[in-house]
């Protein structure tokens, strides 16, 4: 049935279908998290379950479960760090009244170094006078950071059933992904060239995410070792947990890269000198701009050639819908989306517009009515003809075709 839509409706009706798949994403996040981070797991740990399955001749679904335990492993190493981490932070905070003093005397001399101007209203220079000092004192006693530990440890608990279920998803993913796959072709048709099309859109998808993951984990773990010794020579207090969030707020494109870099400035400042803090602002500054257009690129190649203003508003938009993890599973979803567009009739541009490489002029497909219409008004032109070619589905009773002796547009 031709409904004769115009370009307005069309608009309307597709931005309000993308309105009620962002509402949809956003009530089932519970749903659609876990089983979107199964998917990236199991992308990632497929090729070494088949290294194992293939070469190593061990049955796969011992490779499977072999891969997934590796991988359990390396977030439980993750989370030991960050065990241990926190309580040296929190052991390493003043502990009697004269180590309070002493630590707000050389913070407010740093301070003043780097802002004379009106700085003791805000710092007073004595202790008792300074509300600051009062507040800080009062928010970081035990009590207070053992409640704060405590809520920690119940979120984390509260999430434990989710991680279970992430588990067991991504290890049925992994025992059935060739099946799966082979049914989605299936739902497409029989078409050779349909068939072909949807598995270079799997195989691109997966490959994207994969390269994405694999060598971003690997970016991030070097820069923490090489940040984490620099902060250690430059003598900062928690260097260690800097360390780490630089390795885990990597994963987030430059939001989470300028969040890592506040912290340790912040301690050099208040806990070294401001010189310090400046030099190591600047040399964090270099290594993730040589990270960033460099190293990245060269390791990852195309497969994550997103341009910058949509990495930001993938981070933007899928934030608002699932908070901080939109913000982890910005990058492998915008990939995964290029790769569906890039191989999807009419869906080329929106494809290319999310590239960092230059425009590229429009094609039209062989098949393309458009094409043939304007192909068509060519030919008739090169004929001296100036009758106006139309699509014959257009206007079949409405109005009068140009060209027409028996209508009134003659």
């Amino acid at each position: 049935m031709n409904l004769n839509l115009t370009t307005a409706t069309r608009i309307g009706l597709n931005l309000s279908a993308m309105l009620g798949i962002a509402a949809l994403m956003k009530l089932g996040g519970n749903l659609f998290i876990p089983l979107i981070l199964a998917v990236l797991m199991a992308s990632i740990l497929y090729p070494g379950a088949r290294f194992l399955h293939n070469y190593m001749r061990v049955p796969w679904f011992f490779s499977c479960v072999t891969v997934l335990l590796a991988a359990v492993v390396s977030f439980l190493v993750v989370f030991v760090a960050f065990a241990v981490a926190i309580p040296r932070t929190i052991e390493g905070l003043p502990k009697t009244e004269e180590e309070w003093r002493e630590q707000y005397k050389k913070i407010q001399t740093n301070l003043s170094a780097v802002i004379p101007y009106k700085l003791d209203h805000a710092l007073h220079p004595d202790p008792d006078q300074s509300n600051v000092y009062k507040y800080a004192k009062d928010y970081f006693t035990s009590s207070k950071i053992s409640d704060a530990i405590q809520s920690i440890v119940a979120a984390a608990g509260g999430r434990l059933w989710q991680a279970i279920l992430i588990m067991f998803i991504t290890l049925f993913l992994l025992l059935e992904g060739q099946m799966l796959a082979d049914k989605v072709r299936a739902i497409f048709g029989p078409s050779r060239e349909t068939q072909s099309r949807v598995t270079t859109a799997l195989a691109e998808m997966a490959t994207a995410i994969r390269t994405y993951l694999i060598w971003r984990t690997i970016v991030n773990i070097a820069l923490a070792v090489v940040l984490g010794a620099v902060y250690n020579a430059a003598g900062l207090k928690y260097w260690y947990l800097w360390a780490l969030l630089v390795a885990v707020l990597s994963y987030v494109p430059y939001l989470g890269t300028i969040a890592a870099g506040i912290p340790p400035t912040l301690d050099a400042m208040l806990f070294v000198d401001p010189t310090m803090a400046l030099l190591i602002g600047c040399f964090y500054v270099g290594v993730v701009t040589f990270e960033g257009y460099i190293l990245v690129p060269w390791v990852m190649g195309r497969s994550m050639d997103l341009n910058a203003t949509t990495v930001l508003l993938a981070c933007l938009f899928w934030e608002e819908i699932w908070g901080m993890s939109g913000l982890f599973l910005a990058m492998p979803i915008m990939a995964a989306i290029k790769a569906i567009c890039m191989q999807v009739d009419g869906w080329q541009g929106w494809g290319e517009l999310m590239g960092s490489g230059p425009a590229k002029p429009l094609v039209l497909l062989e098949t393309d009515p458009e094409k043939a219409r304007l192909d068509a008004i060519a030919a008739a032109g090169m004929n001296g003809d100036a009758t106006v070619v139309m699509d014959s589905g257009h206007d079949k009773g409405g109005s009068p075709n140009m060209g027409d002796p028996k209508s009134d547009a003659y």
